[in-house]
């Protein structure tokens, strides 16, 4: 891109809202040709107060993903290593984050997609990466969603039952109860009457969680916080649990929630990140270090399994957990569902217009087929989410982002500015393949044990 420089626009600039998806999107029914980059989405933007997409954020990261974090992330670190991890990518996922915030409008451009700043920046092909990236990184995410969300209605069933259903009859379950929300609720921003519930669910299960995890650990059981394996097992079971850390903070889509906000998006999107990286991460951070410190190296990998009970507490929480984890799995899969809504509806029409309510029925259906039949098929997706983690969410969080300032500031940038990007996308590019290696090595010495559609 050949300009003496790019400029970051105030807030009060006039701005051309920049879309790539704008030149080949259906008007009218017919596929019709824009002035290139002209604004076309089929969902709303720019109306959205930063306490929403706060609030999106803090219940969307606490959510059943946390009971698998103690085993995922401690066990393989313990404290000496876990504790400064967690806090090292959580610091450097906050200022990525807000660094990207800053670039939501660039040379009187503003950028509602990810892949649209990076076509702008360095050209179609870091566009079609970018997409791929945040593509496999999403539906894998909601793939987990879905797991979680059956096994936490699998372990109701449990409690009643001595022989429970197999897995797979609840992974249908969860996946047709996220179809229903998604057609009901096709939009980021039409999550707004649902947040307060889905606040008052999150806020209830954690209480609900601590209160056992407390009792549990106040009791007299002996606990081993010593990491298993040998040293070699060590370093790459510890490169497994970062690459986990980075999308528990980070959903390598800040760009499509910041176009839901109001003006001025750029200190409306920081403030929201500022609810998550306090309100948010001291909830998901402090679940995971009270679970480890209560079960040790002993947790069966699963935090409800491993509670002492009650009864009712536990079914309790667990149908929390589901319900909860039914409205925060929509903001991750909200891209893919936008970018499928502005390719296959009419955008001339209301969203519920009866020929796109239609449309998004069959979408909406087709979309969680896919991913509650991937769901059900490889339930021990949990190495391959670390696979996805290493080479999409490190990159999507951490290098793209430095990425752009170069491109956008490079001219004007102070040197030890230059020096500080550079440092961080060489370490993390080391770090996306080390914890890439770590991945591969974990599928390929466990694959002898996968099974397709187990029932776990």
């Amino acid at each position: 891109m050949e300009k003496e420089e790019i400029k970051v626009e105030s807030c009060n600039a006039k701005v051309l809202h920049f879309s790539i998806e704008a030149d080949e999107v259906n008007i009218n029914g017919d596929a019709h040709k824009q002035e290139h980059g002209a604004l076309t989405t089929a969902h709303t933007t720019g109306l959205d107060p930063w306490q929403q997409v706060g609030l999106l954020l803090v219940t969307g990261f606490n959510s059943a993903y946390l009971l698998f974090y103690p085993s995922l992330i401690l066990i393989p670190l313990s404290w000496g290593w876990g504790v400064p991890s967690m806090f090292f990518i959580a610091l450097f996922s906050a200022y990525s984050n807000w660094l990207l915030a800053g670039f939501h409008i660039i040379d009187g451009k503003m950028f509602i997609r990810y892949r649209d700043i990076m076509d702008f920046a360095f050209g179609r092909r870091m566009y079609y990466i970018t997409w791929i990236l945040q593509f496999f990184n999403l539906f894998l995410i909601n793939t987990g969603f879905i797991l979680a969300a059956g096994i936490t209605l699998k372990g109701i069933n449990a409690e009643f039952s001595d022989s429970p259903l197999r897995l797979q009859y609840f992974l249908m379950m969860t996946g047709a109860v996220y179809f229903i929300f998604a057609f009901l609720v096709p939009t980021l921003s039409a999550m707004r009457s649902w947040l307060g519930i889905s606040a008052i669910f999150t806020f209830s299960f954690i209480v609900i969680l601590v209160i056992i995890m407390v009792k549990d650990g106040l009791s007299d059981a002996e606990r081993d916080y010593n990491i298993k394996g040998s040293k070699l097992d060590k370093v790459f079971h510890g490169l497994s649990a970062i690459a986990i850390l980075v999308p528990a903070n980070s959903s390598g889509m800040l760009l499509e929630m910041q176009c839901t906000l109001r003006k001025p998006a750029k200190e409306n999107m920081r403030k929201a990140l500022y609810l998550q990286f306090t309100v948010g991460i001291a909830v998901y951070y402090g679940i995971t270090l009270v679970g480890y410190c209560a079960y040790g190296s002993l947790s069966s990998g699963f935090l409800v399994t491993d509670l002492s009970g009650p009864k009712w507490a536990k079914v309790l929480l667990s149908s929390l957990v589901f319900i909860q984890t039914t409205l925060s799995q929509h903001m991750f899969l909200a891209p893919i569902h936008e970018a499928v809504d502005t390719k296959f509806l009419k955008l001339n029409q209301s969203l519920y217009s009866i020929d796109n309510l239609m449309r998004r029925f069959v979408l909406r259906a087709l979309i969680f087929a896919i991913n509650t039949l991937l769901a059900a098929a490889f339930p021990f997706a949990g190495d391959f989410v670390n696979l996805l983690s290493a080479i999409s969410s490190i990159p999507l969080t951490f290098i793209f982002p430095s990425a752009i300032f170069f491109k956008v500031k490079g001219k004007t940038a102070r040197p030890e500015q230059m020096v500080w990007h550079w440092v961080i996308i060489v370490f993390f590019s080391l770090l996306s393949i080390a914890t890439a290696a770590a991945s591969i090595r974990s599928i390929m010495h466990n694959a002898k044990v996968y099974s397709i559609f187990a029932n776990m």
